[in-house]
C-alpha cells in the first residue's frame, strides 16, 4: 500500500505518439517519440509483440508517467513510461475525448 501523498508524486500526462518503430536488434521493444505539448521525449516500451505494425500507434494519445528517472533498455534511453493494462497482451488506455497533449492526469 502507498499513501495518497505517494500517489500525488506521480506525474502522469497525456502524450501524442509522433513516431513509433521497432527498436533495432530487439524483439520486444518499440521506440516512440512522444509529444507532451511542446516537449518531445523518447519512450521505450516492451509492447512490440502486440504491435507488429507500430505505425498504428502514431497520432494516438496515451497516458505516460513522465517523472520517472530515465532508464536504459538494450542501449536505448527511455524518458518515461507508457501506461497500459497488463493482460494477455497490453491494452492501451485512450482518452474518450480529445485532450491537449501534456494534459496532467489527476
Amino acid at each position: 500500500m502507498i499513501t495518497f501523498e505517494d500517489f500525488q508524486k506521480l506525474e502522469i500526462r497525456i502524450g501524442e505518439v509522433l513516431t513509433a518503430e521497432k527498436a533495432e536488434n530487439t524483439d520486444r521493444l518499440l521506440k516512440l517519440t512522444v509529444d507532451f505539448g511542446g516537449e518531445k521525449r523518447q519512450i521505450i516500451s516492451g509492447i512490440a509483440l502486440s504491435f507488429p505494425d507500430p505505425q498504428v500507434l502514431v497520432g494516438k494519445k496515451f497516458p505516460f508517467l513522465v517523472n520517472i528517472e530515465p532508464r536504459e533498455f538494450k542501449g536505448f534511453i527511455s524518458e518515461g513510461m507508457i501506461l497500459a493494462i497488463d493482460g494477455e497482451k497490453p491494452v492501451m488506455l485512450i482518452p474518450q475525448e480529445d485532450v491537449t497533449s501534456g494534459s496532467l492526469i489527476k
